[in-house]
């Protein structure tokens, strides 16, 4: 029997599973990666703990599972990045991570460079991306000539472990990760020279742009308590992981990660498909980890509105509260729920909305309140589908996959499947992003022959469309009401 070890770095801790060559997760182990908040808007990790406890995490799930793994995936958090000395192997200042917004007024003074950007990299000029981040690490560290001089390397957070696993010798990343930079040009899959100028960023501070599925070289045995080196295959930013593990290779597949906020992604195949109302296109995986093109919407507040209900307003003690709650009752008695707490993203993409309920009376209880906060995840998530079903070309007809912790509730599941009038598809393994890199990494190393050996080893639970449709529906269009409201409330003052 064959396994894989996939790491899945993420924003608050890294998961390392052990999987074998049958689909069995054998281990699994976690780390939680401290935050760091030196100033407001200000958002920091620190390098050597994302190593030491990524190590850590794996070493434990390779004890666990008391094997020597044939390959290796990796998964990281998207747009943090790291920048450290090539010779010591250390790094030179904390990583900047994904959420920061100290570059906000940069960004905004770039608004003659925001066509080109947008054209080049599909993307919105914001904080969010790496190019800003690495501009202002050279910058406000004196750094600009040792970055030219080739003495620095700087990457997101999966160069970073590479370069530390292979000892110094891979300075890599793959198209997924390249493409949130805002330093790479998506249709000609190469760094932009024209970018890399923009932002002061040498060529030789960047990472080889490799394969998705691939090679990235051999992780150390000692690094990870092993005697022996062990190759790394697989790649891939976390939510371009999801949607491989996912098994979305074919243009018109798309998965949504109910999460915090919920991350949609709608593979376009070899098209890249116009990305406007907050939409972002971006580089995916096809089939055999080559680059394909993906739509991509963020919805920023899903889970968090559950989690709001529970420490906020004490409505619930656990999130699996939720749906005999919302089972509790017919309907929503009217209410309608718009969780705009950090604002809108997708399709309306206005910063200042906040949260807002319409519809609430004598007769209004918390079973209602808790439906409404569950039903608004469904209506976003099909407003964000609809929108790049119009940007793709009517792409987006297949059944819907889903993942991440509000995915568990099945409730919720035969919601959204009533609302798009489409199936609902979840896995028997909600931790799609790890999934992913070990598909990635496990088909370049020959342990499944290809996409459809590995994706078979997965079970997925269906829910379609029901008696419920039709009403659910109706509540879209009152729900798009309550919007509107929330829309209108913000730019009322401007």
């Amino acid at each position: 029997m064959k396994h894989v070890l996939a790491i899945d770095q993420g924003t608050t801790g890294s998961t390392c599973l052990v999987m074998a060559e049958d689909g069995r997760v054998v281990s699994r182990a976690y780390r939680e990666i401290p935050q760091h908040y030196p100033e407001p808007g200000w958002v920091e990790h620190d390098p050597m703990e994302i190593l030491h406890r990524t190590l850590d995490a794996a070493r434990e799930a390779l004890e666990r599972a008391g094997c020597v793994p044939d390959t290796i995936g990796i998964t990281n958090q998207r747009e943090t990045v790291v920048l450290w000395d090539r010779e010591s192997g250390r790094p030179v200042a904390r990583a900047i991570v994904w959420q920061d917004r100290r570059t906000a007024a940069r960004c905004e003074s770039l608004g003659n460079e925001r066509q080109r950007i947008a054209a080049l990299t599909g993307l919105v000029v914001d904080p969010y991306f790496s190019a800003t981040k690495i501009e202002w690490l050279l910058a406000h560290h004196g750094l600009r000539q040792r970055a030219a001089d080739g003495a620095l390397a700087v990457g997101t957070v999966d160069s970073w472990l590479i370069w530390q696993l292979t000892g110094g010798t891979v300075h890599a990343t793959d198209p997924t990760n390249a493409s949130r930079t805002m330093l790479y040009d998506i249709e000609a899959l190469e760094w932009s020279p024209q970018l890399a100028g923009l932002f002061g960023v040498p060529r030789a501070l960047l990472p080889d742009v490799r394969p998705s599925s691939g090679d990235f070289g051999a992780a150390r045995g000692d690094r990870l308590g092993l005697r022996s080196d062990i190759p790394i295959t697989g790649v891939a930013g976390d939510q371009q992981a999801a949607l491989f593990g996912q098994g979305c290779w074919r243009a018109g597949e798309a998965k949504n990660t109910y999460g915090t906020g919920a991350f949609l992604l709608l593979n376009t195949g070899v098209v890249r498909a116009r990305a406007r109302g907050g939409l972002l296109a971006t580089v995916a995986c096809d089939a055999n980890g080559r680059p394909a093109y993906a739509l991509e919407g963020s919805i920023f507040i899903a889970g968090a509105a559950v989690q709001w209900l529970r420490d906020g307003l004490h409505l619930i003690e656990t999130p699996r509260d939720t749906e005999s709650l919302a089972r509790s009752v017919d309907s929503t008695g009217g209410v309608y729920f718009v969780p705009a707490l950090v604002g809108l993203g997708a399709p309306h993409w206005e910063p200042e909305a906040r949260g807002t309920i319409v519809g609430l009376t004598r007769g209004t209880t918390r079973a209602h309140l808790v439906r409404a906060a569950l039903e608004a995840m469904a209506f976003a998530t099909a407003d964000v589908l609809t929108l790049m079903r119009e940007e793709s070309g009517a792409l987006g007809r297949e059944p819907l996959r889903v993942d991440g912790g509000a995915s568990e509730n099945d409730w919720l599941m035969q919601f959204q499947a009533d609302v798009l009038g489409l199936p609902v598809e979840r896995p028997d393994m909600v931790e799609t992003t790890a999934l992913g890199a070990a598909g990635l990494a496990g088909i370049a190393a020959g342990i499944w022959p290809d996409a459809a050996a590995f994706l078979s080893t997965r079970r997925f639970t269906r829910f379609a469309p029901g008696p419920g449709a039709a009403a659910a529906r109706q509540g879209a269009r009152h729900w798009e009401r309550a919007v509107r409201a929330a829309l209108a409330w913000a730019r009322d003052e401007r």
